[in-house]
C-alpha cells in the first residue's frame, strides 16, 4: 500500500531556541497548510512563564485539533504540553485519557493534574479514583481492556495522551501500545511525548496511516540543562571532562584518561575479581565525597545490579551528608510510613538496614525493595532530603526525579549472554537524569571506567544517537481470542495496521535494491574458481578432523589430569570454523554491513581462520575449573600467555613476540589443542607484573629451544591413555589430508588470494539470498504463520470454534492478561481450585508470575512441602500439556523455555504470607 505524505520541515525559532515542526498526512488526503500550524486567538490555559518553541508549536497544533508527536529530552518540559492538551478537552466539554507505563508515574501523574485541574480521575488496577472523571490517568492495559469491552470511556473518550511512547519498543509491554493506539477510534486525537528519536518521523507516518488524520512532529534538541561529561579511570584521585557544555568531543583528555587507567593496570597486574570490586566500592567513596565537596549532589549512581547497589551503599557508611535538621525530618517521615506495619515488621532487617543510611542522605532504589521503603525512598529524595542514591537502570525510565549529578559505575552490562558496552540510547536514558531545569546552571555524567575503551566506542556512547523505535509486536492468545470477541473479529486487520508491518513495508524498496545491487556485485569471474573450491574444501575438511580429534582428546576425563599448574599447553588463536554454517548465521549482520571493505575484511578472517586452523599460542595452566551451562556442565581453564594488539583487538601472540605481555586469560577447553610433556615452576601468586613476565621469558626460552611447532607432545593413546577406534580412524584421515595440503603446497600465499576471492563471492551471494527472503517475508503479512498455529491450538483446546467463535473457556481466558491464560483457564476449568484453601491457591498462583531466577534452587525438583509439591506437579502437567499441543500445533515453542517459566521458588513464602504471617517469620 501507499504510503503517507510527509510535508516540509520548517524550523521555529525565537528566544534564542528552536525547534522543528513537520506535518504527516495520510495518503490520498490533500494537505491543508504547509508549515507549522498557526496561533489561536484565545488559549485554554495561558503560562506565567515563557514558553519554549517546541511547546508553543505543539499547543497551537493541539488547538487546530490534530494529533503530535513531541520528542524532546528528559526534563525539556513535555509535560507543559499535556497539561494543555487536558485543559483545551476540559474547555470543550470533552473526555481525556493520560496513559503511562508504571503505576508509579500514573500515580505521581495523578497526584500532579489533581492540584491543576478539578476532574480528574486514576485507575490502575491496584486503586480507583473518581472513575468517572472528564480527565482519567491510567496505565495503558487498563486502557486496552476498556477498548476490548467497549466501555463509556473508550467510547466517549477525544483525546489520549501517551506518555513515555518510547516504552513501545519494550520487548514483553511494549505490544501493548501498539494494540491500544490500533484499537482506538479514528475521531481520537493523540498526544504521543516521547525522547528524542531518530525515526519520529516514521512512527507519525504510522499514525497518520491507520487512523487516517495528520499527524505533526514536533521535536527538538535542546536540552534546558547542558551537560558535562566526564571520565573517572579505576584507582584516579581526578576526574577528565571528555565532553563539554557544547556538547564537543575532547579527544585529549580521553587518551589522558586512558592512558592513567593503562598504568594503574600494569603496576596492579591481573586483579581478581574480588579486588577489582573492591577498588571499585573505594572509588566510589572518592567520587561520593568530590561531588559533596564541588556541592554537585544530589546524585544517583546507576549500578547495574540490585546486589551492587546495596554493597557500594554500604561502602558509605562513613559519610555523614545530611544536617541534624535533615535526620529528625527523615526520621519522621520514615516513622510516619511505617507507621502502617506491625512491631514485629518494623524489625525486618532490610527495614533497620535501610534507616541509618538514610539519616546519612544515602539512599537505596531497586526491585527488590520493599513498596513501601521505594515509596519512602522517592519522597525523601524529591524532597532533597538524600543526596546520594544508589539505584538500577529502571529508575531512570520512570518516576520524573532528576539530580544534579549522575554516575555509572560501570560502562559495561550483562545482557543474559554476556557483557557488553551500554548503548548510546541506554547513556542517553540515564544521563538525561543530571540537571535539574531552573536549579542547575549544568548537569554533570560521571562514567568510572574499569577496563580499556576505544576513544570511537566512547565516543559513540556519549555523543550517539538514541535508540530508534522499533517494534515489540507479538501475538499472544489473550489477543486473538479478544479480537475474536469484537464486532470485526479479525486479528489479521489488527496485524496489518501494526508498526511492526509498517516498518516491514518501509524496508521493502531497499530491501529490492540491496537484492539487485548484491546480485550484481556477486557476479565476477574466478580465474580456475573450480580448483580452488576444491583445494578450499580440502582445508576446511582437514580442520574439521582436526576439531573432531581434539572433541576426543577433550574428553574430561581424559585431559583433566594432565591440566596440572604449570603444564605448557597450546591454545587455538581461534574456534574452528564451519563456512557454510558461519555464514548461514551471519546473513542478518552481514546485511547491514555491505560496504566493500568490510566484505574484504570478512572474506580475509574466513581464509586465515580456515588456512591457519591449527594456528596457536603456547602457553602455561594456571588453573581450571566446572562451572554449569545450559547445555550441561563445562570446563574452563585459566592459561597464561602473550597478549598484544589495541583494547579493542586483543590478539594472543608468540611468547617470543617483541610486543608480548603475559596475561592470564580464561578459555573454553575446546579451544586447548595439545598438551606438552614439558610442565614449568608456577610461582604461586601471580599478581605482580615482574613475575608474569619471568614466566612468559620461561616459555619463550623453552620454545627458543625446542621450535614452537616441535615441542615434546603428550601422546594421547600412549601417555593419556585415550581408548578410542574413532580416533584412530580419525588419525588416518588425518594424515592422508594433511599429505595432499602438503603435496599440493595448498597454505601458498597466492592461493590465498583466489580463496578471499571466493569467501567474498560466497558472503555476497548469502546476504543477496538473506535480503531476497526477508523482502518475500515484507511483501506478506508478518506472523501470518504463527496467528495460523495459534488458532489451531485454540482450536484443539475447544477455546474457539472452527468458525472462529469463542467458547466458554476462550472467554474465560481473554480475562487473563498478567499470567499465562492456558494454563490458568485449564487448571480453572479442571477443578484445580475448587475447594482449594486460599493460602494454597496465592501459593498456586505465585508460579505464573515469579520470574527471578535463582543459582541455588532447582525447580525441575523443588525441595517443597508435600501439598506445595502436589499442586505444583498438577500445573507442571498441565503446562506440559499446553507444550504437547503446541508442538502438534507447530508454533515453533522453545519447550525447556517454557516448563521454566513456571518457578515454585515463591510459594511457601506465598503461602505464610497469605496465612497472615509476618515478613520477618516469611
Amino acid at each position: 500500500s501507499k504510503l503517507p505524505q510527509v510535508g516540509e520541515v520548517s524550523v521555529v525559532e525565537f528566544n534564542g531556541k528552536t525547534c522543528t515542526h513537520t506535518t504527516v498526512w495520510p495518503e490520498g488526503m490533500q494537505p491543508t497548510r504547509s508549515g507549522p500550524p498557526p496561533a489561536a486567538e484565545k488559549y485554554a490555559k495561558e503560562y506565567a512563564f515563557p514558553l519554549d518553541p517546541f511547546q508553543a508549536t505543539s499547543i497551537n497544533c493541539i488547538e487546530q485539533g490534530e494529533s503530535v508527536m513531541v520528542a524532546a529530552h528528559t526534563s525539556a518540559g513535555k509535560t507543559v504540553v499535556a497539561e494543555y492538551a487536558i485543559a483545551a478537552a476540559l474547555r470543550d466539554g470533552q473526555r481525556v485519557v493520560y496513559t503511562s507505563p508504571l503505576k508509579a508515574l500514573s500515580n505521581q501523574k495523578f497526584r500532579e493534574l489533581n492540584d491543576t485541574f478539578d476532574d480528574v480521575g486514576l485507575m490502575t488496577g491496584d486503586v480507583t479514583i473518581n472513575p468517572n472523571a472528564s480527565c482519567l490517568v491510567m496505565t495503558t492495559e487498563i486502557l486496552r481492556s476498556m477498548l476490548y469491552r467497549g466501555s463509556d470511556v473508550a467510547i466517549e473518550v477525544a483525546w489520549i495522551i501517551f506518555d513515555e511512547i518510547h516504552y513501545l519498543r519494550d520487548k514483553e509491554r511494549g505490544v501493548v501500545w501498539e494494540e491500544t493506539i490500533i484499537l482506538v477510534p479514528d475521531r481520537v486525537h493523540f498526544v504521543f511525548l516521547s525522547a528524542t528519536l531518530p525515526n519520529a518521523k516514521e512512527f507519525a507516518g504510522w499514525i497518520a496511516r491507520i487512523h487516517r488524520q495528520p499527524c505533526h512532529l514536533v521535536s527538538t534538541d535542546y536540552r534546558p540543562t547542558p551537560l558535562q561529561h566526564f571520565i573517572f579511570p579505576a584507582g584516579s584521585s581526578g576526574l577528565y571532562m571528555v565532553v563539554d557544555e557544547k556538547s564537543k568531543f575532547k579527544p585529549d583528555n580521553f587518551q589522558k584518561a586512558i592512558a592513567e587507567l593503562g598504568a594503574k593496570d600494569e603496576a596492579a597486574g591481573d586483579l581478581l575479581r574480588k579486588e577489582k570490586k573492591k577498588r571499585n566500592q573505594e572509588d566510589i567513596f572518592k567520587i561520593v565525597q568530590l561531588i559533596m565537596e564541588r556541592k554537585f549532589d544530589p546524585c544517583i549512581v546507576f549500578a547495574f545490579s540490585k546486589r551492587d547497589c546495596e554493597n557500594l551503599a554500604m561502602k558509605l557508611t562513613n559519610l555523614d551528608l545530611t544536617s541534624e535538621d535533615e535526620k529528625k525530618l527523615i526520621g519522621t517521615i520514615f516513622a510516619n510510613a511505617v507507621d502502617c506495619l506491625s512491631a514485629e515488621d518494623k524489625r525486618l532487617p532490610q527495614i533497620n538496614q535501610i534507616l541509618p543510611l538514610l539519616k546519612q542522605g544515602i539512599g537505596i532504589h531497586h526491585s527488590g525493595l520493599l513498596p513501601i521503603l521505594k515509596e519512602v525512598v522517592e519522597i525523601l529524595f524529591q524532597e532533597g532530603l538524600l543526596k546520594c542514591l544508589f539505584a538500577t537502570e529502571t529508575f531512570s525510565t520512570g518516576l520524573n526525579m532528576p539530580a544534579k549529578t549522575v554516575v555509572f559505575v560501570r560502562p559495561r552490562k550483562f545482557d543474559g549472554g554476556g557483557f557488553r558496552w551500554i548503548s548510546s540510547g541506554e547513556y542517553i536514558q540515564m544521563s538525561g537524569r543530571a540537571g535539574r531545569r531552573g536549579l542547575d546552571d549544568k548537569g554533570i555524567v560521571i562514567l568510572m571506567l574499569d577496563s580499556k575503551m576505544e576513544p570511537a566506542v566512547a565516543r559513540e556512547m556519549v555523543q550517539g544517537s538514541a535508540d530508534p523505535l522499533v517494534s515489540a509486536f507479538h501475538l499472544s492468545f489473550n489477543m486473538i481470542l479478544n479480537l475474536c470477541r469484537t464486532e470485526s473479529g479479525d486479528p489479521e486487520a489488527l496485524m496489518r495496521a501494526s508498526y511492526r508491518q509498517y516498518q516491514t513495508e518501509l524496508a521493502l524498496p531497499s530491501l529490492k535494491r540491496l537484492v539487485k545491487e548484491l546480485r550484481e556485485r556477486s557476479n565476477f569471474r574466478i580465474e580456475n574458481e573450480k580448483k580452488l573450491d576444491d583445494s578450499f574444501a580440502v582445508l576446511q575438511s582437514v580442520g574439521q578432523l582436526h576439531a573432531e580429534r581434539r572433541a576426543l582428546l577433550q574428553d574430561p576425563e581424559v585431559i583433566l589430569p594432565f591440566l596440572q599448574p604449570g603444564r605448557l599447553v597450546k591454545v587455538l588463536a581461534h574456534d574452528i570454523l564451519d563456512v557454510e554454517k558461519y555464514l548461514g548465521a551471519k546473513e542478518y549482520s552481514l546485511q547491514h554491513s555491505c560496504e566493500e571493505d568490510d566484505i574484504e575484511a570478512e572474506a580475509k578472517s574466513l581464509v586465515e581462520r580456515v588456512c591457519c586452523a591449527e594456528k596457536g599460542v603456547w602457553g602455561s595452566v594456571v588453573n581450571f575449573k566446572k562451572v554449569s551451562a545450559r547445555r550441561g556442565p563445562k570446563f574452563l581453564v585459566d592459561v597464561l600467555v602473550a597478549t598484544g594488539g589495541k583494547a579493542s583487538n586483543f590478539a594472543l601472540r608468540e611468547a617470543t613476540a617483541e610486543d608480548a605481555t603475559p596475561k592470564v586469560m580464561t578459555f573454553d577447553l575446546a579451544r586447548i589443542d595439545n598438551l606438552s610433556k614439558v610442565r614449568m615452576y608456577l610461582p604461586s601468586d601471580l599478581k605482580s607484573l615482574h613475575t608474569r613476565v619471568k614466566l612468559l621469558t620461561a616459555i619463550s626460552e623453552v620454545e627458543k629451544r625446542f621450535a614452537a611447532d616441535s615441542l615434546p607432545l603428550l601422546d594421547p593413546e600412549q601417555d593419556m591413555k585415550l581408548k578410542s577406534k574413532e580416533y584412530e580412524k580419525l588419525a588416518r584421515k588425518l594424515a592422508d589430508l594433511t599429505d595432499i595440503v602438503k603435496a599440493q603446497d595448498l597454505g601458498r600465499e597466492d592461493l590465498k588470494e583466489g580463496f578471499t576471492l571466493l569467501c567474498k563471492k560466497s558472503i555476497l551471494k548469502s546476504m543477496a539470498d538473506a535480503a531476497k527472503r526477508e523482502s518475500i517475508a515484507s511483501s506478506s503479512l508478518v506472523g501470518k504463520e504463527e496467528l495460523r498455529a495459534r488458532r489451531r491450538m485454540l482450536r484443539k483446546l475447544d477455546y474457539v470454534t472452527s468458525d472462529q467463535i469463542v467458547q466458554t473457556k476462550g472467554h474465560l481466558a481473554a480475562e487473563i492478561s498478567s499470567a499465562d491464560e492456558l494454563v490458568l483457564t485449564e487448571l480453572l476449568v479442571n477443578g484445580t481450585f475448587k475447594n482449594l484453601p486460599y493460602d494454597q491457591t496465592v501459593a498456586l498462583l505465585s508460579c505464573f508470575v515469579h520470574s527471578e531466577k535463582s543459582s541455588s534452587f532447582n525447580s525441575k525438583a523443588p525441595n517443597l512441602l508435600e501439598e506445595h509439591f502436589q499442586l505444583f506437579s498438577k500445573l507442571r502437567e498441565q503446562v506440559n500439556r499446553i507444550a504437547s499441543v503446541a508442538k502438534d500445533a507447530r508454533l515453533g515453542m522453545d519447550i525447556e523455555k517454557y516448563l521454566d517459566s513456571f518457578s515454585p521458588q515463591l510459594m511457601e513464602a506465598s503461602a505464610a504470607w497469605a496465612k497472615g504471617s509476618n515478613f520477618a517469620n516469611i
